[in-house]
């Protein structure tokens, strides 16, 4: 079994406009793995979630190959896209797109219900135990406008952890609080993700965050590097 969760070789990616074809990508590779907790930073306009919705396959490249947990993604396999998604990827965004009629412990388990055939009891103490990781136990029958914005971001997070993926991708995910709370929650969401010996990529423009990545890349004036 490979220990390689996010494998990216030769990833290339353009937008055409009336006259002119603009390069976001030029021959991006990159290598996550497990328990490997990623940074991605750069100027808005970049290319960051460009490499984040390829990465996530949301998107496709013009050229180069995506690898997810050792398994290619196969050219126009939309089966195969959508099995990867949803069974070795999670997601976070800046925004908690939580279920405002669901608690916060059903919105923690619905994918597994939904998506891994795990019944209502299985996927509630896995739910629980997670929120628990995530310091919300006591928040777990509550509804997301009765949480604070950093409680509904944990509940994200804890959405996007429930089916122990082996790829978490995050745009922002702290982007939407103050820095107090953000430093809170990105801290727990590394322990957790670490605990689960999971692999993180994250998008920030926080740079009070910088110091907790693992490693650190830049996407500037068309060019990755690590920093």
């Amino acid at each position: 079994m490979t220990n390689i969760a996010l494998e990216l070789q030769n990833i290339s990616k353009s937008y055409i406009q009336p006259g002119l074809e603009i390069k976001v990508l030029n021959n991006v590779n990159l290598s996550i793995e497990k328990g490997e907790f990623t940074g991605l930073v750069g100027p808005s306009g970049c290319g960051k979630t460009t490499l984040l919705q390829i990465a996530g396959l949301l998107d496709d490249a013009d050229s180069g190959d995506v690898i997810i947990a050792g398994s290619k993604l196969e050219k126009n396999n939309d089966k195969s896209k959508t099995y990867l998604r949803g069974h070795k990827i999670g997601f976070v965004y800046q925004f908690h797109n939580l279920l405002k009629d669901f608690s916060a412990i059903e919105n923690v388990a619905m994918p597994l219900i939904i998506n891994f055939n795990y019944s209502k009891n299985d996927a509630f103490t896995k739910a629980k135990s997670l929120l628990e990781m995530l310091e919300l136990p006591h928040r777990a029958s509550h509804y997301p406008n009765q949480l604070s914005g950093g409680e509904q971001q944990r509940v994200a997070i804890a959405r996007a952890l429930i089916h122990s993926p082996a790829l978490i991708l995050a745009d922002e995910p702290t982007g939407n609080l103050d820095p107090e709370t953000a430093d809170h929650v990105f801290k727990l969401m590394k322990n957790t993700v670490k605990e689960m010996g999971l692999a993180a990529l994250i998008v920030t423009h926080n740079n009070s965050l910088l110091s907790s990545f693992d490693r650190k890349f830049q996407i500037k004036l068309g060019e990755f590097k690590q920093i």
